[in-house]
């Protein structure tokens, strides 16, 4: 269960009162549960999988594996973020989808339909949550909007440097701090980690950008 302040902080829960989220972890029939780091947290696959899952503490990604077994991160989730099957990227039918924890994490489960169904006592906190899902469902829109944006460009150097502006546009600042590591990155704009790594060299060289550790700073 959240605490009060972790409660405030998520947008999910937006302007639900405590009081309110813990009668709606009863009546959602909610359930909690924990998990170690690299441990699977949900499998798209399976064919009755229709929960709702909130990370509550941890970080989490979205991993698409396609025939080939090459893995692609489609989504990082942190404290807050929200998965589902009603909530995915589409894939082909020979992909696989699945939800891996980059950190120890607390997870809540809720079956779907009792977020879409209206309780009976037609409670003005049940609508709240369907809105701030909608909501969240619009961001990941947008999230996969940006995404495109960066896998549509075709080198590596274009991709880092498109990738670098969206980060640097969302924090208002030449300097930004990547959401995840460098190996998780080169995952992410889908190209090979060693190739990303001379790229970036090259970048550091001619000075468009510089680094310490996964603080950047782009300078073009």
């Amino acid at each position: 269960m959240l605490t009060q302040q972790e409660l405030e902080r998520s947008p999910l829960f937006q302007g639900i009162s405590y009081d309110e989220y813990r009668r709606m972890l009863t009546c959602f029939q909610a359930v909690q549960r924990s998990y170690r780091p690299e441990e699977m947290i949900y499998d798209f696959s399976k064919p009755n999988q229709n929960a709702v899952g909130i990370i509550e503490r941890g970080a989490a990604s979205l991993i698409r594996i396609d025939a080939d077994g090459v893995a692609t991160v489609l989504e990082e989730l942190h404290a807050g973020g929200v998965f589902g099957k009603d909530l995915a990227f589409a894939g082909s039918r020979e992909d696989s989808l699945e939800v891996v924890c980059r950190t120890a994490c607390d997870v809540l489960f809720i079956d779907y339909p009792h977020i879409l169904k209206r309780c009976e006592n037609a409670c003005y906190h049940h609508s709240l949550l369907v809105q701030n899902m909608l909501r969240l469902m619009a961001d990941k829109a947008q999230s996969l909007s940006e995404r495109v944006d960066v896998l549509s460009r075709r080198s590596i150097r274009e991709k880092l440097l498109c990738y670098f502006r969206q980060q640097s546009e969302k924090e208002g600042a030449n300097t930004f701090t990547l959401p995840f590591s460098l190996s998780t990155l080169a995952d992410y704009i889908a190209t090979d980690r060693s190739a990303m790594m001379r790229e970036l060299k090259r970048l550091r060289e001619e000075g468009t950008v510089s680094s310490d550790g996964r603080r950047f700073t782009l300078r073009s």
